[in-house]
């Protein structure tokens, strides 16, 4: 008879474009668990300084208490061994390391909840987002209203001066409305099409 396994954690990914409501959602899932007496601890990337780095805040004004962090090594050495669930927030601005380090925390029985932009400006999957999106064992895909016409909006519009950013223009910018706008597919605009061959 074989012995038995030490029981997996979970991993639950919430995406969308800018203004979708990502943050808001991770916190409405964390204080639910919260409710439900269970251990949580969150992280943010450092590189995110819209807001206080002590905490995770949405657009609607609130916030949870975090961790920001330069790399996902460090989440491993933050996260208390009692805990039951991990939100990350952000989670396309950390690097590859994400992944290994979500699967770590999985293995030792922790709930994993992440929110992240899908799509980077150029429409192209952002960071660790897309590996991360195909292990989770659920996905929250939200939308935001397109600014220009009303639609559902999946798309982050980067401008520069009022006008659509280019194609090569630095990857990470971070900002909010001054800088981004949601925008459905036949509103987004780009200079040129992704090379899917080498963003893959």
């Amino acid at each position: 008879m074989e012995s038995e396994q030490p029981k997996k954690g979970y991993l639950e990914v919430v995406c969308g474009s800018m203004f979708s409501g990502k943050s808001e959602e991770l916190i409405r899932k964390l204080r639910r668990a919260k409710i439900a007496k269970k251990k949580i601890i969150v992280f943010k990337p450092s590189i995110d300084h819209r807001t206080s780095l002590a905490h995770v805040s949405s657009h609607d004004g609130n916030k949870v208490s975090a961790i920001a962090v330069d790399s996902p090594l460090h989440i491993i050495e933050q996260t208390p061994i009692d805990a039951d669930i991990v939100g990350i927030d952000e989670a396309q601005f950390f690097s590859h390391e994400l992944i290994n380090t979500v699967l770590d925390l999985i293995n030792d029985g922790k709930t994993v909840i992440i929110a992240g932009l899908n799509l980077d400006y150029r429409g192209v999957p952002f960071g660790p987002m897309p590996t991360l999106i195909a292990l989770a064992d659920k996905i929250t895909k939200l939308s935001a209203i397109c600014i220009v016409c009303g639609d559902e909006a999946y798309f982050s519009q980067r401008l520069v001066n009022g006008h659509p950013a280019k194609y090569e223009d630095p990857l990470v910018q971070i900002g909010a409305e001054e800088a981004y706008q949601a925008r459905c597919r036949n509103c987004f605009i780009i200079d040129k099409k992704p090379l899917w061959q080498k963003t893959l």
